[in-house]
């Protein structure tokens, strides 16, 4: 009972809706490359070199990592789950190809909790340095 009390349930709404993802509720446990707010705002990734390169760069990255489970892929959507190893926490974590733009968008929010102890941040930050490494 407590595993599924700490994986919280998957919160309705995710995807891209009338050009943006989900707005980051009023706590410090999410991120988005849509927010306006200091807190909750983080950089899209940029593509460097093809939009199609960086896409696949970046499920492969995800799937090699151990504790990821992709939920939703597209050629321009993905949802991936991150589950922490000790507490099964489970994080929502959003990509959108936006090739037009030069960017992959992101929001990555954490399901329970009011403070991630900035784990959604690091996370985005940690995937943006090893595509950039690997380009």
């Amino acid at each position: 009972m407590v595993w599924i009390g700490c994986g919280g349930r998957m919160p309705e709404g995710l995807g891209v809706h009338q050009g943006s993802f989900a707005p980051c509720p009023d706590k410090p446990n999410c991120v988005s490359s849509f927010a306006e707010d200091e807190d909750h705002q983080i950089s899209a990734l940029e593509i460097r070199g093809s939009a199609e390169d960086a896409w696949k760069g970046l499920l492969s990255f995800l799937t090699q990592a151990g504790n990821v489970e992709i939920v939703t892929s597209s050629d321009d959507y993905l949802h991936a789950i991150y589950t922490s190893s000790i507490m099964r926490y489970r994080d929502d974590v959003e990509f959108w190809l936006r090739a037009e733009e030069n960017e992959i968008a992101v929001r990555s929010a954490s399901r329970v909790g009011f403070s991630d102890m900035g784990v959604n941040r690091d996370r985005i930050e940690a995937i943006r340095e090893a595509l950039s490494e690997s380009s």
